[in-house]
């Protein structure tokens, strides 16, 4: 993802010092595909895949669903289904760092290009991603302790993924016929796939045609369609619906549908195969199911990090009303609160779960997550002013922060906010490297930056807030995250 301008300019406040009088998303009417297909990209690079790989999917998705005549019901719960298929990407990730010695990114990315149901490719694809860089009796140890898990062990990481995702996919009130396709998204026709072994057509129809789009854009952005159609017409009637297959080989000769997945403007290209009849409009209720689901999304992916995005949101909340603060800049800040870290989905877990202090060169991959962010949410047009502040949560006012370098009164109010709420829920936690500290530690470490890294005034508002309600540490619901990891290895 490449870097872009921060603009201070918009931002709805007096001075970055004082409270916004305004909101932080400027739009009453946002269309839920626009804010589903921004948010995507969170998840292709949770999974390693280039940007746009979910858009790019419900492209081809949707494409066939044209050609089968599916009802508009259909079309509409498998549009969402696409997009968000990889909802439960993150819930796995950790599993995969520790299984492969390896960065997940990289090992979910290889999968996707590896037929593993054939024993030979997954023995040469485990060597060749287990411990890079190790010893061989390092890779040895890593395969070992895989064969031993053996194909029970498979089924359970796809397991999480998909029932997390179709979970994720419930909260967000989408149609039950979306979640069953995401749960059904890496079952094979043959009945070898996961998490459950279903067969033929007990997997559902968008469940198959999901699993399709996703291996044909994966090697058609790779090596280019005729690649993409060669391996559709390999796993016909394995992994595919050979129904599906047959009417995707027609869409060859399609010239200017297979250009539109090179489009540099996907959202775009995405926006119209929405059915008309059927198009969801984001109110309020809607924004916070969004944020709440991704926030879920991201504390996922390491069971250092759960919770933290839910207990950041409910700090900052408590601190804003301190100032009192309206109830709908309330609403925004608590959504910032819970999205401030989606940038972190594009950090390998091999260095969020690492069992001691990062090295200086993994706190500069750590560093990129407040940029990642801002990327991701800009590209929401009624976000631009909540992406900002989001992104702004580790600026220190003495400019010592990341990823901008912004200080003093460049760094806009709620940013100050999120940051010590942010300190101060990271130090109430458990880490690799340290305990959690209790609340008197904390405060002294808040009060020794105040006016130097922290803005003093919310340093005074946390410690207001944390009279009227005690912080309450999330170590317990860590060490329970943890130890259900350390079940399923």
């Amino acid at each position: 993802m490449s870097s872009v301008a921060f603009d201070n300019s918009c931002l709805p406040r007096a001075a970055a010092s004082e409270p916004p009088s305004g909101r932080l998303i400027s739009a009453t009417e946002i269309r839920f595909s626009e804010i589903i297909s921004a948010l995507s990209v969170a998840l292709d690079i949770t999974q390693g895949q280039p940007e746009g790989h979910c858009m790019r999917s419900a492209l081809i998705g949707m494409r066939l669903a044209e050609e089968l005549h599916l009802p508009t019901t259909d079309r509409s719960a498998l549009f969402y289904a696409l997009l968000l298929k990889d909802l439960g990407c993150s819930s796995n990730a950790a599993k995969m760092a520790y299984l492969f010695g390896a960065d997940d990114r990289a090992v979910k990315r290889s999968i996707r290009m590896v037929d593993l149901t054939r024993p030979s490719d997954a023995v040469k694809h485990c060597w060749r991603h287990c411990a890079p860089g190790g010893s061989k009796i390092d890779k040895l140890l890593k395969m070992a302790a895989m064969v031993r898990s053996g194909a029970e062990g498979a089924r359970k990481i796809a397991q999480v993924r998909c029932e997390r995702g179709a979970e994720i996919a419930r909260a967000l009130q989408l149609p039950e016929a979306t979640a069953t396709a995401i749960l059904h998204l890496d079952e094979h026709w043959d009945g070898q796939g996961f998490p459950c072994g279903l067969k033929g057509e007990n997997i559902s129809l968008l469940g198959r045609i999901c699993c399709l789009a996703q291996t044909v854009e994966v090697f058609f952005t790779a090596y280019g369609l005729n690649s993409a159609l060669e391996v559709a017409r390999a796993r016909r009637s394995r992994w595919f619906d050979p129904q599906l297959v047959d009417s995707l080989l027609t869409l060859k000769r399609d010239s200017a549908f297979w250009s539109r997945l090179r489009s540099d403007d996907l959202p775009g290209e995405v926006a119209p195969w929405e059915p008309e009849e059927t198009v969801l409009l984001a109110d309020e209720p809607c924004l916070d199911r969004v944020a709440a689901a991704f926030a879920r999304v991201v504390d996922a992916k390491s069971p250092w990090t759960y919770q933290h995005s839910t207990r950041v949101a409910e700090i900052a909340v408590g601190m804003a009303r301190q100032f009192s603060v309206s109830d709908e800049l309330e609403r925004d800040i608590r959504r910032a609160g819970l999205l401030h870290d989606i940038g972190k989905l594009g950090v390998s877990s091999l260095i969020l779960d690492k069992p001691g202090k990062p090295t200086d060169e993994e706190f500069d991959e750590i560093r990129k997550h407040p940029d990642y962010t801002q990327q991701i949410l800009q590209q929401i047009d009624a976000f631009g002013t909540l992406a900002d502040v989001a992104a702004a949560h580790h600026e220190r006012l003495d400019g010592r922060g990341y990823h901008r370098r912004m200080e003093q009164d460049q760094i806009p109010w709620v940013a100050r906010v999120l940051a010590v709420a942010d300190i101060c829920e990271a130090l109430s936690a458990q880490r690799p490297y340290r305990d959690a500290l209790p609340w008197q530690r904390i405060e002294d470490i808040l009060l020794r930056d105040s006016g130097t890294g922290l803005d003093p005034d919310c340093v005074e508002a946390l410690r207001h807030s944390q009279e009227r309600q005690q912080l309450v540490s999330r170590v317990e619901c860590q060490l329970t995250e943890i130890d259900r990891l350390v079940s399923e290895l």
